[in-house]
């Protein structure tokens, strides 16, 4: 079956799973010497429909939080949906895009998950372990007067994640559950006259903004924190579950 695929993390799942990915958003750079040989249909939020009927694809691939219900309503292939939400949620949608692709490859991914999924979750690490990180904002910190953690995505508005979400069951599992805060909605936005907040740890990820590249603006506006892998928290798929089980089989060392 000839796919396109509008997921980052999905792109990188399907090829490694043998799925013939004929189309891909822009964002879609993983494995890079594979998705530069596939035609670029635009973005998660945009794209070129024309394009992806000269593809001749026979399912076009979403996810209901990196797409938009336009572009689902707008599309002229047959399409289909994930909507992963957290670790837990995880094998039944690659489940039902196994069964849509009938792709035992697939299937086995979803069973990777489950398993992964029944191990303890870790005791909160210690700072000199945290995963997936980059560099810090500020200086090195102990534990002493932290009290939250906020894992932040966007700048201008100030955007968090809550743990309702994949990547809040990331935090969850690597041991960081007893300082994340619950939100009404998947993606708060933070009052600015708020941040930074006191006994605030704060996780800049590397994507969707670039936050690496302003470490010394968060510095002297007063963020206690660290830039980390987007990629580790929030690429669902074999990037994620590579990831996290590397870091899993680290701690047990």
């Amino acid at each position: 079956m000839r796919v396109i695929s509008l997921v980052p993390s999905l792109t990188e799942t399907l090829i490694a799973c043998g799925i013939e990915v004929v189309g891909r958003t822009r964002f879609c750079i993983h494995p890079a010497d594979a998705v530069k040989k596939i035609a670029v249909v635009g973005g998660t939020k945009d794209v070129d429909w024309e394009r992806c009927l000269g593809l001749k694809a026979d399912l076009v691939l979403m996810d209901r939080e990196e797409n938009t219900r336009e572009m689902a309503e707008s599309c002229p292939i047959p399409w289909h949906a994930t909507h992963v939400t957290s670790i837990a949620s995880l094998p039944a949608n690659l489940d039902a895009l196994a069964s849509r692709l009938e792709s035992p490859a697939l299937r086995e991914l979803a069973a990777q998950w489950r398993e992964l999924n029944r191990k303890p979750v870790l005791a909160a690490p210690a700072w000199d372990q945290l995963p997936g990180f980059i560099a810090w904002i500020g200086k090195p910190p102990s534990t002493a007067g932290i009290d939250r953690i906020e894992y932040m995505i966007w700048r201008n508005p100030w955007m968090a994640v809550s743990r309702q979400t994949f990547i809040g069951s990331i935090l969850e599992r690597v041991g960081f559950d007893a300082w994340l805060k619950s939100y009404p909605t998947p993606y708060p936005e933070l009052d600015e006259l708020e941040v930074p907040a006191a006994g605030t740890f704060y996780l800049f990820s590397s994507e969707p903004f670039p936050f690496h590249r302003y470490r010394d603006d968060l510095e002297n506006l007063g963020f206690q924190g660290a830039v980390v892998d987007g990629e580790f928290y929030s690429w669902f798929g074999v990037r994620s579950l590579n990831l996290l089980k590397a870091y899993l089989e680290s701690c047990s060392r």
